[in-house]
């Protein structure tokens, strides 16, 4: 898998976390990708088990539970033996 999609799914996470995704249609320009894709990315959070819901309200989606998504590696401090 490319790393923009990695790339792009870290930056759908940091505007969820914070709220403010606007609308599917704002989402999409945000993320510079179709609205197709963007529900593709959705989807793929969610399978990955966010609960995530869409705010009317807020125009916004956002996490029903605390959480986030860290999508780079990280390396270890343990040593091998």
């Amino acid at each position: 898998m490319p790393k923009h999609y990695f790339n792009r799914l870290g930056h759908l996470n940091q505007l969820i976390r914070k709220k403010s995704t606007g609308s599917p249609t704002e989402l999409a320009k945000k993320m510079n990708v179709s609205e197709r894709t963007t529900f593709e990315y959705l989807d793929i959070l969610k399978s990955l088990g966010a609960d995530i819901k869409y705010s009317r309200t807020r125009q916004s989606y956002y996490y029903s539970e605390d959480g986030t998504f860290d999508f780079q590696f990280q390396k270890s401090n343990t040593e091998l033996q």
